[in-house]
């Protein structure tokens, strides 16, 4: 139990703390009740500020992409050999500002996120 004796007073957060315990609250696994608490908030404040986030009026923090993104390259047969090489291959495309991404069916969906937002990012 905590007791708090004195004059009270209202906790001030600044929008960067404020994005930063949002963002904590959409990773992963995260419980929402359990990281208000962890910040001594009450989970309905915590839900008010992933609102205002959700509306635009609260900026989350920019995850930390990688600066670099190392390239595979493999050779290729062109035409009709790809098709022969690769049978049944399922594989999207997409464009970037002029860059073009193909991913095959069972990508990462982690890896190929950054990729995209390396991709955007460089574009």
């Amino acid at each position: 139990m905590d007791i708090q004796v004195g004059v009270g007073r209202r906790r001030r957060w600044n929008d960067a703390v404020k994005g930063r315990i949002v963002a904590e609250s959409y990773a992963p696994g995260a419980v929402v009740s359990e990281v208000a608490r962890r910040h001594g908030l009450a989970p309905q404040h915590l839900f008010a500020w992933r609102k205002a986030a959700r509306a635009g009026l609260l900026s989350l923090p920019a995850e930390d992409a990688p600066l670099f993104v190392p390239m595979v390259s493999e050779l290729r047969p062109t035409g009709m050999a790809v098709e022969a090489a690769i049978p049944n291959a399922t594989t999207i495309s997409i464009e970037i500002g002029g860059a073009v991404v193909r991913a095959a069916a069972g990508v990462d969906p982690g890896w190929l996120r950054d990729v995209l937002r390396a991709v955007r990012a460089t574009t």
